[in-house]
């Protein structure tokens, strides 16, 4: 994309964006955060605060609460979950992030996986001393009043059966995606009765997770209730929100929740990206472009300088940061993409919500092969010429120097 921006003069922008004063503001200082430079905002949102945990906020004339991490200092997390162990089942991307962000609140949590297996391993190396806070399975879930099932959706499906008999009526059952209970029909996870189900369902991975909590940040989250025994599901979503690492937390449901992720992640956060990174890489190199440009034009400067932008300050600050050409093209052209990929989108969302999304992912994940098959297509997407340039550019990096 030809322009007259200058890397360095974005790079500082967005140094100065990023500082540690963004990351210590409050939710009302972020809300009503002054106009930057040459922008012009639209009309942002307006507030009204009311009680502490209820702030109802005006997102483009749709007002919703939204609740976030000061509402729930540490002190009170410790006397709210006082007489609670929170069990810990599983130590993938979003166990370990959770757990080790419990783990730092003070919360009394175990983890449970399975005896010596990897996970077993990794927990030790994070510090989680077995007969202490690390236990099978079976024993951490008996030793626990909140279940926190963060086992990947194929496995929660594959362990459900030995798993709800010890779901006993005072328990709480956690989840961080709705896959399993919405999708029951595929899944076969129907929770038990007599028991409070909630979620919460952090907007990211669970190194994120972690790297914004150690920053003193918090990621967005959604959280939901999906049945309340006790009258108090609500309230502990949010308290558990807060305590994994959460610095918003937006209300939702199971439903929504499920729905909006599967089609994100198959969207514009994943599958859609890669997809438009592959076309447009493409036609660069049979236009006769060098690895090096195609690569640099389509991947480098959208994730290192132009993305960032986006996400710290908006769409329209971008705008305004790239030359008057780069900016005329891209609102032009704007509407032509999303006028021939809406009709993708609305596939994709009816794939979603119907469970033909679900199924196929069982059916995958249920293959005896299916790490094999997995390898198979991560080594065939590391050897895409993309990303093999991509690695050589990544290499001239300062950081990696």
């Amino acid at each position: 994309m030809a322009s007259a921006r200058s890397s360095r003069a974005l790079r500082l922008a967005l140094r100065q964006a990023s500082a540690p004063r963004v990351q210590q503001r409050t939710f009302i200082s972020a809300v009503n955060s002054a106009s930057r430079p040459a922008v012009k905002q639209a009309a942002v949102s307006s507030f009204v605060q009311q009680a502490r945990g209820v702030k109802t906020v005006d997102f483009a004339g749709d007002k919703e609460k939204v609740y976030e991490r000061d509402d729930w200092p540490r002190d009170k997390l410790l006397e709210y979950f006082k007489n609670d162990t929170l069990a810990l089942i599983g130590y993938g991307s979003q166990g370990h992030g959770q757990g080790l962000n419990l783990r730092d609140n003070g919360l009394n949590v175990i983890v449970g996986v399975r005896k010596n297996g990897a996970s077993w391993k990794e927990a030790e190396q994070d510090g989680w001393v077995a007969g202490t806070n690390l236990f099978d399975i079976d024993e951490a879930i008996g030793k626990g009043t909140i279940i926190m099932n963060l086992l990947s959706d194929a496995a929660q499906s594959e362990t459900w059966p030995h798993i709800k008999p010890m779901l006993t009526k005072g328990k709480t059952l956690y989840f961080s995606h709705g896959f399993s209970p919405v999708f029951k029909a595929q899944t076969g996870v129907e929770v038990p009765k007599d028991i409070d189900v909630i979620l919460v369902a952090p907007k990211g991975s669970g190194r994120t997770v972690r790297t914004l909590f150690r920053e003193g940040r918090g990621i967005n989250s959604s959280f939901a209730v999906f049945q309340d025994v006790t009258g108090k599901a609500d309230e502990k979503a949010q308290a558990l929100g807060v305590a994994i690492g959460s610095g918003y937390l937006y209300k939702t449901t199971f439903e929504k929740e499920v729905h909006s992720d599967l089609y994100g992640e198959r969207g514009c956060l994943m599958g859609g990206i890669h997809g438009m990174f592959l076309a447009q890489y493409e036609v660069l190199r049979e236009n006769g472009h060098s690895p090096s440009e195609a690569f640099n034009e389509t991947v480098e400067e959208a994730t290192q300088s132009l993305y960032p932008l986006i996400g710290q300050n908006g769409m329209d600050y971008m705008y305004a940061a790239c030359s008057t050409t780069a900016r005329r093209g891209a609102i032009d052209w704007s509407k032509k993409f999303k006028d021939t990929l809406k009709p993708v989108f609305e596939e994709l969302y009816d794939s979603v919500k119907t469970g033909k999304e679900t199924q196929r992912t069982m059916e995958y994940a249920g293959r005896k092969d299916y790490r094999e098959a997995f390898e198979k297509e991560m080594e065939e997407i590391r050897e895409m010429e993309i990303w093999r340039a991509g690695k050589a550019v990544r290499s001239l990096r300062p950081e990696n120097a």
